[in-house]
């Protein structure tokens, strides 16, 4: 009996772990990508989410990578890179210029650290002014590759997410475009006044070939002659008197 009983016993015990294996779950559809969850999962990208958030850029990245063809690339400063901005940098942006500054560190292209290796400068950016798309500058050594506004360098050391068609690298320091961060023009510097110099003539001296200034018995002559000819009065009193006015003076006569 146990001799029968034996190889039954064996071909159970091997046709077990058949028996109870369940079959694999089928790997899930892929959705849509969760950018606040690659930054929140790192725990140090508050003020960027919330900029993402004020400018309503997040949706509008979040809504085109269903789309693109290209994928995007962000560039993710963390919240020491915005704390280490000198005072008002950020809050004395207009809205305008902050969606800017947002568009500033994405672009409308994927990109791995290896393609950033041989890229052609400026790599455009999602940012835009009236004299066309914002770019970047991109340099290495050897393996390291740095990021360049014009303003500020900083080098690109980790990857939060490289997959297309989304790429996050992290960054120390906060992309600053020249287009709001650089040097102010010395055109718009106002002009220096000019100075003007005080003229050598002096009132009382003489000028050679101007007629002399008339001396002030003439004037006076002048002003008599006016009085005796526009300045005549004759007047009749109540005796019989009559007045004549000679050069200002009266003369009375009495009949």
């Amino acid at each position: 009996m146990a001799l029968t009983t034996t190889p039954l016993v064996l071909i159970l015990l091997t046709l077990i772990p058949f028996l109870t294996a369940q079959k694999a779950p089928a790997p899930a559809p892929s959705g849509p990508i969760n950018i606040t969850g690659i930054f929140a999962k790192d725990g140090q990208y508050t003020f960027l989410i919330r900029l993402l958030n004020e400018t309503q850029q997040l949706t509008q990245i979040q809504s085109q990578l269903n789309s693109t063809s290209q994928g995007f690339t962000i560039f993710a400063p963390t919240d020491n890179a915005f704390q280490n901005l000198k005072s008002g940098a950020i809050n004395d942006l207009s809205d305008e210029q902050k969606v800017q500054l947002i568009l500033y560190h994405v672009t409308p292209k994927y990109y791995s650290l290896s393609d950033f290796l041989t890229v052609s400068n400026p790599v455009r950016t999602q940012a835009s002014g009236k004299d066309g798309p914002w770019g970047l500058h991109f340099t290495s050594q050897g393996n390291q590759v740095n990021v360049s506004t014009g303003v500020v360098t900083v080098p690109i050391n980790n990857a939060l997410r490289q997959q297309f068609p989304l790429a996050v690298y992290q960054l120390d320091k906060v992309l600053l475009p020249s287009e709001l961060f650089g040097a102010k023009s010395p055109d718009s510097s106002p002009a220096p006044k000019s100075s003007k110099t005080p003229s050598s003539k002096t009132p009382s001296s003489p000028v050679e070939g101007d007629a002399p200034a008339p001396s002030s018995s003439k004037k006076d002559e002048s002003s008599a002659g006016r009085n005796v000819g526009f300045g005549f009065v004759v007047g009749f009193g109540k005796k019989g008197c009559v007045g004549f006015d000679l050069i200002s003076t009266w003369l009375i006569l009495c009949m």
